[in-house]
């Protein structure tokens, strides 16, 4: 079983590396299900977060300033589209996906009751898993599989590796 955590400080590329990584498993004929999340951006001052379907390409937003939700600093989750996007792929992949792709593991996704329900599911399950994991929660998924911590020296270098981590495992099923 293979289950990797991508950390480290923002804007390093995690995401990116993630999408990559999925990029190049499907060129390969290998599918990744879940969600991936990335920042909104307006006038160069990030405004929020939207959430994206890996499988059917839907899209919400996650958390916003100012918005009503539970808040996380200065946003508010959006727990519907957290719950109708992120968690429903989520199930969808531990069903139909040769991974699961989760970005990211945060506070954020912690505000939903459904999202802790979800990863309890994925982590108990044998299927593959590729997940951002916040860095400030770290420490709690210690053991649940190997953590690369991401930085702008290193990020090609991990890339790769994890890239080949994946490969491996599914040349080998």
């Amino acid at each position: 079983m293979v289950r990797i955590f991508i950390s480290g400080n923002p804007g390093v590329g995690k995401t990116t590396l993630v999408l990559k990584v999925v990029e190049a498993l499907k060129e390969r004929g290998i599918s990744a299900g879940g969600f991936i999340t990335q920042e909104v951006r307006e006038r160069g001052r990030r405004v929020g977060f939207k959430i994206r379907a890996l499988d059917t390409g839907e899209e919400g937003i996650l958390a916003w300033e100012g918005s009503p939700g539970p808040k996380i600093g200065k946003y508010g989750v959006n727990i519907a589209d957290l719950n109708e996007i992120g968690v429903r792929a989520m199930y969808r992949a531990l069903k139909e996906a040769d991974l699961v792709v989760i970005d990211e593991i945060g506070a954020m996704e912690f505000k939903s009751k459904a999202f802790s329900r979800a990863l309890e599911e994925v982590l108990k399950s044998k299927k593959p898993l590729l997940a951002v994991l916040h860095r400030r929660w770290v420490k709690r998924f210690e053991g649940y599989g190997e953590l690369y911590f991401l930085s702008i020296e290193n990020r090609e270098q991990i890339g790769e590796e994890v890239m080949k981590r994946f490969t491996l495992l599914f040349e080998h099923r």
